[in-house]
């Protein structure tokens, strides 16, 4: 189990968390390390599945919430840590077991924060969506996060805010021929051919950018896999071009699909996958005042996090931690040392006041 010593630094609290193995599906031992810590303060310890929720009961005038993963994607040769010239190396060190730790290493050793706190360590966050923690708290115990101002999900930002995220949308657009031996192509009719349109489409698309409260967001409108093709002598009957709209907050999961449906248009489209994005979220006065513990500007998430779960139970969320998002899932993931000591004093001097 998690010592108190081990606790008391979030740098050694980071390195036991990597080297208890937690690839999705497979968090019962963090988990119970975790839930095992935290039941040992003065905080309201539930656990549901392998998520476990902390919170303070304080009686401050606000809440907000400090949430992290517990799960990683599979290792790949890069388990367990090592430490090299003030890197940390290995499997979850910047996504996110270094912005994890540091809400557990608060959670354990703040006991007089200004704002009342919900800490929420969940799991399944690298896996499809049904399988999610936080969602999956969200749907069933929504009063435990949706009492909340405001909410700091610790993923990896490089020591950065960034607010807000993107939506995501994924489409299948099929075109459909006739079969034929390909030495009589002419009695065939090639649906990989007639797919040839589409990409043109995607090829042409000139995407936006928008920028909300001063974050600017790219979308993004891409071919991301094609299928298609029956045998090496076969002229093929069907082809299917899987196509992500990443878009702006700013549009509704319903108006991104019109929107990719008009580009698309005459097509056969599909619509296998969707989520909202989230707006920055930069007035609430929890925001502001994190960010004046940063120092910094905020700028756009430009991907999809779990701080959209959050605006969709109208808390507003900002992402903020550690780790090198470019590093994420990368058999080279590492973390700098001196960004979890940062990190871990900008949200003690936060949530304490003392900005």
């Amino acid at each position: 189990m998690l010592s108190r010593d081990v606790l008391a630094d979030p740098v050694a609290l980071t390195r036991a968390l990597v080297d208890i193995e937690s690839v999705s599906g497979n968090e019962a031992d963090i988990a119970d390390q975790v839930q095992q810590a935290l039941s040992e303060t003065a905080l309201k310890v539930e656990r549901f599945g392998h998520t476990v929720v902390a919170r303070t009961e304080l009686g401050r005038p606000e809440r907000v919430v400090l949430a992290g993963h517990l799960d990683t994607v599979p290792l790949n040769d890069n388990w367990p840590s090592r430490t090299e010239g003030g890197v940390m190396h290995g499997c979850g060190t910047s996504d996110m077991k270094s912005g994890t730790a540091i809400a557990l290493h608060l959670a354990v050793t703040e006991a007089e924060p200004r704002h009342d706190v919900t800490y929420v360590f969940y799991e399944c966050e690298e896996v499809d969506s049904a399988r999610n923690g936080l969602k999956i708290l969200a749907d069933s115990r929504p009063g435990l996060l949706a009492d909340a101002s405001f909410a700091l999900l610790l993923e990896p930002t490089h020591g950065l805010v960034e607010a807000g995220c993107q939506g995501t949308l994924r489409v299948l657009a099929r075109t459909s021929g006739r079969r034929a031996h390909s030495a009589r192509s002419w009695l065939g009719d090639n649906a990989i051919h007639k797919a040839a349109p589409i990409l043109q489409r995607l090829l042409a698309y000139e995407p936006r950018t928008v920028t909300i409260d001063g974050c600017e967001f790219r979308e993004g409108l891409n071919a991301v896999r094609i299928s298609g093709g029956v045998a090496g002598n076969v002229i093929p009957d069907e082809c299917v071009v899987e196509v992500n709209f990443r878009f702006a907050p700013d549009r509704s999961e319903s108006q991104a699909a019109e929107h990719v449906r008009e580009v698309l248009d005459g097509f056969e489209l599909q619509v296998v996958d969707t989520a909202p994005g989230a707006l920055p979220g930069l007035d609430a006065p929890p925001a502001r005042e994190f960010l004046a513990a940063i120092g910094q500007p905020a700028r756009a998430k430009l991907g999809w996090t779990d701080v959209a779960r959050f605006a969709a139970l109208g808390v507003p969320a900002l992402n903020y931690g550690p780790g090198d998002p470019n590093l994420a899932h990368k058999q080279d993931e590492h973390v700098e040392i001196d960004k979890i000591v940062e990190g871990a004093a900008v949200v003690r001097r936060w949530l304490t006041g003392a900005v």
